[in-house]
């Protein structure tokens, strides 16, 4: 049938009659096939079930034989039974209730408290004026907090960590707003306090004070009975509002962070450039161009001359919009062949790269340091146990501060890296490596052997300052200068590699113990600050030490070490001298065991613990 515009119904052989409409019968509504290359619509539910057959569906039906076609029949036939059932009662429940509401609603006066259906009883509850409010949760015990404690803090604050491990042990939920990863907030904090210290403790919208405050209250006995005064009513909009998805800084938001001012340049070059695969050096050099062609490029664009469009090409490389493919120079007018960052071959192993170049004006690299630190720093104060030494990574992925961590490095595409001092370089290499770790268990999973993650600390990659970087060549090419990982030929830097200046000059066996590499027998997870970056590594390499990572038996004159200490020996040296270093940073049992041993002058033999490669989870 076919509808008409004047309402009535054509038989199919009629409406064929009238493909070509005329002035006579112009009344008739023509169907438009849909374009052969647009997608076919999906096949409704009955057709899939049963209830209605698609073409060749029915020659396949007609073929079935025995049992199982019966059966299919069966099981078809009962399901259609019980949907239009199920539709009809659910349709005969809505027509009687709401004839039953409009019948209702001409009684003045009327409360109405029960309807009796056929088969069916509907009992009608009024609200009370809590449950108005939103507080209705049938399953919440009596007695318990209606009200939201919040308190506002920052990463690596003592007093902070007294508050949050307080309210913990209480077993009180709580809203943490850390200024430090939501800078918007302080803005908030001081409006509400009058200054910007922290912790600042809030029960629903009153501002109850700091950690003396909170002392006070619990050294007083009575913190239960106030607690119960103070949140017994249900949090108003008038509370600090909990953190929500957002960006980063302010100056993120659309409009506010300044592009690049050779970003236009880029652009045009991206378009008009030849890129493709070419031959040289007897390899095939994928997505690339030449100097010549770009410097070509640049004179016809910006009417300039050729000596000028050569130092844009150096500038560019400088910013890491290109690169030369093999690293062999900064840039050249001729046949060298360059490429742009987001056509690097490592590309799509990174995993701070998500479709294109971050083209904004790098942030300074101390700058990113700092905010990855206190980032970073925030995660394992929510989301590790007290002492660091376990990670809820499932927490730590689904988290504000973690995506706001994964934005931030974005910003290392093409940050400078050398405008960091050497205390600088090192502090943001240790905590990139300790973050970089975090990330990959999150996304790819932790392996287990030594074997499995040689993959592990190489194909998990981020770039950074135009270059890319695994946990493994900061461990071993930045922080060990260059130095060949354990059951390893190769270092991790070339001859020609760009990275070579920025290794660290001279090997500190400390950094062994700073970095986390997300096991539960490597030290434990923890950021550095610039400033004390070496008491710091001090400080992990005792705290390390005296938890097990050393361990005397002087009956039977045997040292036992980590296994760190074993694959990085050529960092710590011979038998003897490893036992010298280890000295200084045991506590004065184990210091006096191990000096007596090696004052009397006889052998001492050095043991190796077994090391444990399950995830710190």
């Amino acid at each position: 049938m076919e509808l008409t515009l004047n309402g009535h119904l054509q038989r199919p052989e009629e409406a064929a009659a009238h493909d070509v409409p005329s002035k006579e019968d112009n009344h008739v509504i023509a169907v438009v096939q849909p374009h052969s290359l647009l997608p076919k619509p999906e096949a409704p539910l009955g057709s899939l079930l049963g209830g209605v057959k698609t073409p060749g569906k029915e020659q396949e039906e007609e073929e079935e034989e025995g049992d199982g076609g019966s059966f299919r029949g069966l099981a078809e036939s009962s399901f259609r039974f019980l949907r239009d059932r199920s539709s009809s009662l659910s349709a005969s429940i809505a027509k009687t209730l709401s004839a039953k509401v409009m019948a209702l609603d001409g009684d003045d006066g009327e409360e109405v408290t029960e309807i009796d259906l056929k088969g069916l009883k509907v009992v009608v509850r009024m609200k009370t004026e809590e449950e108005e409010d939103g507080d209705d949760d049938p399953w919440k015990p009596e007695g318990a907090l209606k009200g939201r404690i919040s308190f506002y803090s920052r990463s690596n604050c003592r007093d902070c960590t007294a508050v949050r491990r307080f309210f913990r042990e209480k077993g009180l939920k709580f809203v943490e707003i850390n200024v430090d990863v939501f800078p918007s907030r302080e803005k908030e904090l001081i409006q509400r306090t009058g200054n910007s210290q922290v912790p600042q403790i809030f029960f629903n919208e009153k501002l109850f004070g700091g950690l003396v405050a909170l002392n006070s209250l619990r050294n007083s006995g009575d913190f239960d009975r106030r607690v119960k005064e103070m949140l017994g009513r249900k949090c108003t909009g008038e509370a600090p509002a909990a953190p929500v998805y957002g960006f980063d800084d302010e100056e993120d938001l659309d409009g506010e962070r300044p592009m690049d001012e050779m970003v236009g340049m880029v652009r045009v070059l991206r378009q008009r450039l030849p890129i493709q695969d070419r031959l040289t050096k007897m390899k095939i050099v994928k997505n690339c161009f030449s100097g010549a062609e770009l410097v070509e490029v640049l004179i016809h664009h910006l009417d300039c001359g050729r000596k000028k469009a050569v130092e844009i090409g150096k500038e560019l490389v400088r910013r890491h919009f290109i690169h030369h493919v093999f690293g062999e120079n900064n840039f050249e007018d001729g046949n060298h062949f360059y490429r742009f960052l987001e056509h690097e071959p490592f590309i799509p192993k990174c995993f701070n790269f998500r479709g294109c170049t971050n083209d904004r004006t790098p942030k300074k690299a101390a700058d990113i340091g700092t905010r990855m630190t206190k980032i970073m720093s925030a995660i394992l104060e929510s989301y590790a146990s007290d002492d660091r030494r376990h990670l809820d990574y499932a927490a730590i992925s689904k988290s504000e501060e973690f995506r706001r961590y994964v934005n931030l490095s974005e910003e290392l595409h093409r940050v400078d890296l050398f405008e960091l001092s050497p205390e600088e370089r090192m502090a943001f290499f240790l905590n990139l490596h300790n973050a970089m770790v975090i990330h990959a268990v999150i996304m790819v999973g932790l392996p287990e052997g030594i074997v499995d993650r040689r993959s592990f600390n190489s194909d998990f990659l981020y770039v950074v300052g135009g270059y890319p970087y695994s946990t493994g060549t900061i461990n071993n090419g930045i922080l060990r200068n260059n130095r060949r990982p354990p059951y390893s030929l190769i270092k991790p830097f070339g001859n020609n590699d760009q990275r070579l200046e920025l290794v660290v000059p001279k090997v500190n066996p400390l950094v062994h113990f700073g970095l986390c590499n997300g096991t539960r027998s490597s030290p434990t997870v923890r950021f550095f600050s610039p400033q004390g970056v070496e008491a710091e590594l001090r400080c992990a390499a005792r705290e390390f030490l005296q938890n097990g990572g050393m361990e005397v038996d002087l009956d039977k004159r045997t040292v036992k070490l980590t296994r760190i200490i074993k694959w990085f020996s050529v960092d710590f040296g011979h038998d003897k001298e490893i036992l010298r270093w280890v000295l200084i940073y045991l506590d004065a049992t184990r210091a006096g065991l191990l000096t007596h041993l090696l004052s009397d002058g006889g052998p001492i033999n050095i043991a190796y613990q077994k090391y444990d490669w399950s995830v710190n989870a």
